[in-house]
């Protein structure tokens, strides 16, 4: 399913219209107002389809804003003016940021280190929380992960099949709100087969503000995985492509998941709260009876099953792994299920609570998994191994 909402699209020609324009002189000025305009006029095309679009509406106000500040028109030319570079020594590149721009710096003055806390969303979809809570949810439409005084984070869930009532992340929108002499406000918006390496506006930082580096985009592996650094808040955020679907993990201080200023609407901040009771699937209800079933149609002799030793317990991300290979057929399922540990592994503070477990039998002395599996091998061949005997 692709989004019919083209906001992205109409954030891009602006910027490509206007980069470096900021440094224009005067006698330029009505240059930029044409390009607002054509960006005005193409936001009001899409409108229809952007209904409840997070960035969509961030540049709909955005817009008239700059109308303001410019004195523009918004009667007049649209036409697309000439492409424009950045000048060397353009905020782009700028590398100095005031003190209060660095979280870490400006913290250790007055308190002891900060604690820093994970959540992420994988596959159909799996929520770990802040708490450490995991759970499975149906969650179809849009929802919000994070929503706090510095940023907002909602996700888009759409069903894997027809008539499905397993969902996966076809689109994500982070908005950045403008925080001191720091950042500007700064969308990232990211869709099935369109994962961007700059926020919607075409920059790779904060703006045009002093500290606009601690805000920073970065691409580790095109069209799949980007990080953006937000180091004024101490946070760190991961989006991945993995097959057709997002992923979306964040390593950020207690301080900041709390700063709220009306807790009574933080019952729908996933991240925070998790899902809602209506919303969660009881996976390992439906694991078990897939499971049996399969064994049940299952012809010819029996396959070993793993040894015990082996699995003592399991790894939630190896059970949902197993889930969502059963309910959508689709291997790249696995993969996200692989990837959402390994930014794990990246991102949370406190290594003893890398996995998280529920125990399936009381275990024998010395009955434990092996310390020196790699986790890596240990999910891939592991899924791969005990969905096969499942399906067959």
């Amino acid at each position: 399913v692709i989004s019919p909402c083209k906001i992205l699209k109409c954030n891009s020609e602006f910027w490509t219209a206007t980069s470096g324009s900021h440094h224009l002189g005067t006698e330029e000025a009505p240059e930029f107002c044409t390009a607002l305009r054509a960006y005005a006029h193409c936001t009001r095309r899409t409108a229809r389809t952007c209904r409840g679009d997070l960035a969509y509406h961030s540049a709909v106000h955005g817009i008239d804003d700059l109308m303001v500040q410019h004195n523009c028109s918004k009667d007049g030319p649209t036409s697309q003016p000439r492409l424009r570079t950045l000048p060397p020594g353009d905020s782009q590149e700028r590398s100095d940021s005031p003190e209060i721009c660095h979280y870490e710096k400006s913290f250790h003055k007055h308190s002891a280190a900060p604690n820093y806390t994970h959540c992420g969303l994988f596959g159909d979809p799996h929520l770990r929380t802040f708490t450490d809570t995991f759970q499975t949810c149906k969650v179809q439409g849009a929802w919000p992960l994070i929503d706090n005084n510095y940023l907002n984070v909602q996700v888009t869930n759409t069903p894997v099949l027809p008539g499905s009532t397993a969902t996966a992340t076809s689109k994500l929108t982070i908005i950045f709100k403008s925080f001191q002499e720091c950042v500007d406000q700064k969308v990232y918006q990211a869709e099935m087969d369109e994962l961007p390496a700059a926020f919607a506006d075409g920059s790779k930082n904060g703006g045009d503000k002093h500290g606009a580096n601690s805000l920073k985009i970065t691409e580790k592996v095109s069209g799949q995985h980007i990080e953006i650094q937000a180091k004024y808040i101490g946070t760190t955020i991961v989006v991945r492509q993995v097959g057709r679907y997002l992923t979306f993990a964040v390593r950020m201080p207690e301080e900041v998941v709390n700063a709220v200023e009306d807790r009574d609407s933080q019952g729908l901040y996933l991240c925070l709260r998790g899902c809602p009771l209506n919303q969660q699937i009881d996976f390992q209800t439906i694991r078990s009876t897939q499971a049996t079933e399969g064994r049940t149609r299952r012809k010819g002799p029996s396959l070993p099953a793993p040894p015990e030793a082996f699995i003592p317990v399991e790894d939630l991300y190896f059970q949902s792994c197993v889930f969502d290979l059963l309910t959508t057929g689709d291997v790249n399922f696995m993969l996200a299920a692989y990837y959402a540990f390994e930014d794990v592994k990246m991102l949370h503070s406190n290594k003893d609570k890398l996995h998280l477990y529920e125990r399936t039998r009381d275990l024998a002395p010395g009955n434990t998994a092996p310390l020196g599996t790699s986790p890596a091998l240990w999910v891939a061949l592991l899924c791969l191994s005990q969905c096969w005997l499942c399906l067959l």
